[in-house]
C-alpha cells in the first residue's frame, strides 16, 4: 500500500468517498492509488501537463495493480477532463494564480463536480476569492505543518458563502472551519514575525525609490495589523 506524506495524506482525507475523482497536476499519483486501495474512490483520473510525471504516475499505478480504476491523461489543466466526469477535482502543490488559471479555464468541466480540494502554495487569497466571486463555498480549512513549512488547504462546495468575506478572511481564512485551529495559530504566529522583521530591516527612502519602499512599508504594516487582528479573535475565543 503506498505511504503519503502528512500534506497528502490530509488532502486525501479531505476527499468524500464514493466517486470519481480527478487529480490535476498527479505527479507520481499516488493520491488516487491511496484513495483507491482505501476503496474510498470508485475510480480516478490522474492528470499532469508534462509526460514525464505522467509516466512515473502509470508505472505506479500498475504497481499497484490499479490500471482498472485510475485512468492517466496529458493534460493542461481541467482540459483533458469531461464535464461531469469527476465528482471531486483535486488541484495541489500550485501556485494561487496558476490555481485559479487552471479553474477559471476549465469551469465547464466542473459542472456536476460535488467538490473541490486545493492547496495552493502562494496567494491563497486569490484563490478564496476566486471560489467565493464564482458560486462556491468553503465548507473546511486545514493547516499542516511539515517540514518546518506550513501548508493551507481547503474543501469548497457548489453555493454561495452564507456570509460575506472580510479581507482578513480572504487572506487566511475562517477559525471556525479551520479542521486543526494550534498549527492555524502557530502559522499566523509564525507569519506575523516574519512581517514585522520584514517591516525592521526594511531600508530608508533612498533617492529614486523612495515610492516604492513607501508602498512596501505600508504593504507590511497592513499585512501586521490583520495578523495581529486574526490573533486576537482566536485568543478571545471569537
Amino acid at each position: 500500500m503506498v505511504k503519503l506524506s502528512k500534506r497528502m495524506e490530509r488532502l486525501a482525507d479531505m476527499v468524500t468517498g464514493g466517486g470519481c475523482l480527478a487529480d490535476v497536476g498527479t505527479d507520481h499519483g499516488y493520491v488516487p492509488i491511496y484513495l483507491c486501495e482505501k476503496k474510498r474512490i470508485l475510480s480516478a483520473v490522474a492528470m499532469d501537463v508534462r509526460r514525464g510525471p505522467l509516466e512515473r504516475a502509470e508505472a505506479h499505478i500498475r504497481e499497484a495493480g490499479l490500471e482498472a480504476y485510475i485512468e492517466t491523461r496529458l493534460s493542461d489543466g481541467l482540459e483533458g477532463l469531461r464535464a461531469g466526469e469527476a465528482h471531486t477535482v483535486l488541484i495541489a502543490g500550485m501556485g494561487g494564480p496558476l490555481t485559479v488559471r487552471i479553474l477559471s479555464d476549465g469551469q465547464e468541466k466542473l459542472e456536476g463536480a460535488g467538490e473541490l480540494i486545493l492547496q495552493p502554495q502562494s496567494e491563497i487569497a486569490k484563490v478564496r476569492r476566486w471560489l467565493s466571486e464564482n458560486g462556491y463555498e468553503i465548507v473546511r480549512e486545514d493547516t499542516v505543518l511539515e517540514d518546518g513549512k506550513f501548508y493551507p488547504m481547503f474543501r469548497a462546495v457548489p453555493g454561495s458563502p452564507k456570509e460575506a468575506y472580510t479581507e482578513e478572511e480572504y487572506r487566511y481564512g475562517r477559525p471556525e472551519l479551520q479542521h486543526s485551529p494550534d498549527v492555524w495559530k502557530e502559522f499566523l504566529g509564525k507569519r506575523l514575525e516574519e512581517q514585522k522583521g520584514i517591516l525592521a530591516h526594511l531600508p530608508g527612502e533612498r533617492e529614486g525609490q523612495a515610492a516604492r519602499i513607501r508602498k512596501r512599508r505600508m504593504e507590511l504594516k497592513e499585512e501586521i495589523r490583520v495578523l495581529e487582528k486574526m490573533l486576537e479573535k482566536l485568543s478571545a475565543g471569537t
